[in-house]
């Protein structure tokens, strides 16, 4: 395993840094080619203020006044190295920008993804082993229920119910932990749909399993047969979702962030764009892809740990009827102890 799962990794990580570069190349060309020249008509624009040897200093900087390969060039190079430009808004470097406003949005998603992971988990677990009289079908329907409703509509609900009506934050300042915990709800409860779908499919595949129903038969109690012999080989798809999810995560929460008038990177894209400020944008659109591309690189080097019949040498990895053995011995054991 360690042999073949070594070059798997490499290759992976390679392919993943393709990625990247190739989404900073094409939001590098797309911004070059636009009708004429974007940033030298925003530094040229009489309300922003600049004068005409701010004007040459940042056309330099850029590259402006040399061919599009040494721009390329320029600008990946600064890329690479964790320097994004100046911002034509602020005049402050983008790199201080963005970090001034990450902490908060990391923290929203952060969130919002626990509560996805908690929501989903618990409805998942509910529809394996809650009687159908106690709210099986109840709870199997709510996924599409969250699903069919848009996070700025849950957003709005919360804050009239929750700031409005209980007072347990304001809009004033939504920073607080209350704020924080219903603007991570607005935007966990849809994302948690796609996940309780994925993991109430595979743990009902799973739970019709051979093994499953030897264990019942010899008594293993429910909780342990959950977290021991059905979430695991019901995870491999979750994982794949939970890596899709970030993207959603991201672009979710610069819509909670308005609704709920958090300061964050959506603040920082919505003024970006309403003053063409170009090289925010480009800053914020590479690193999302940096992020979606890391997640989702970090979900394939798990797929191999969390399933050996994933391919990592060129070939799936059957599993050997000696492991299915073991995992029918490692079974009876533990049925035995309890």
């Amino acid at each position: 395993m360690l042999r073949t799962y070594g070059p798997y990794a490499l290759r992976r990580i390679g392919q993943a840094v393709v990625v990247v570069l190739l989404a900073y190349l094409f939001t590098f060309f797309v911004i070059s080619i636009l009708p004429g020249d974007p940033i030298t008509s925003t530094l040229r624009n009489p309300e922003n203020g600049f004068t005409e040897e701010d004007i040459a200093r940042i056309v330099s900087y850029y590259g402006l006044d040399q061919p599009l390969l040494v721009q390329l060039a320029g600008s990946l190079g600064r890329f690479v190295t964790g320097d994004f430009g100046i911002s034509l808004r602020s005049n402050l470097p983008v790199s201080q920008l963005i970090l001034d406003a990450l902490g908060s949005t990391l923290q929203l998603a952060g969130a919002a993804l626990l509560v996805a992971i908690v929501l989903a988990v618990t409805i998942a677990y509910g529809t394996q082993f809650l009687p159908p009289r106690f709210g099986q079908g109840l709870l199997r329907s709510l996924p599409s229920l969250f699903l069919s409703v848009p996070n700025f509509v849950i957003g709005l609900l919360l804050i009239n119910v929750f700031a409005f009506g209980l007072g347990l934050f304001t809009m004033i300042d939504t920073e607080t932990p209350w704020g924080t915990f219903f603007a991570a709800l607005a935007l966990g409860i849809p994302v948690s749909a796609q996940l309780a779908e994925v993991l109430i499919a595979n743990l009902d595949h799973e739970s019709r399993q051979e093994y499953i129903a030897v264990a019942r038969s010899r008594g293993l109690g429910q909780s342990r047969l959950f977290l021991r012999h059905l979430v695991k080989p019901s995870s491999l798809p979750a994982v794949t979702v939970l890596a899709l999810m970030v993207g959603e995560l991201l672009g979710g929460a610069l819509i909670t962030e308005s609704i709920f008038g958090r300061v964050g990177i959506g603040t920082l894209v919505e003024g970006a764009v309403a003053s063409q400020d170009l090289p925010v944008l480009q800053a914020v659109v590479s690193l999302a892809a940096l992020v979606f591309v890391v997640v989702n690189l970090l979900a394939d080097l798990a797929y191999p740990l969390l399933d050996p019949r994933v391919t990592v040498g060129g070939r799936a990895r059957a599993v050997s009827p000696a492991a299915d053995q073991d995992i029918r011995s490692d079974l009876q054991e533990e049925v035995s102890i309890v």
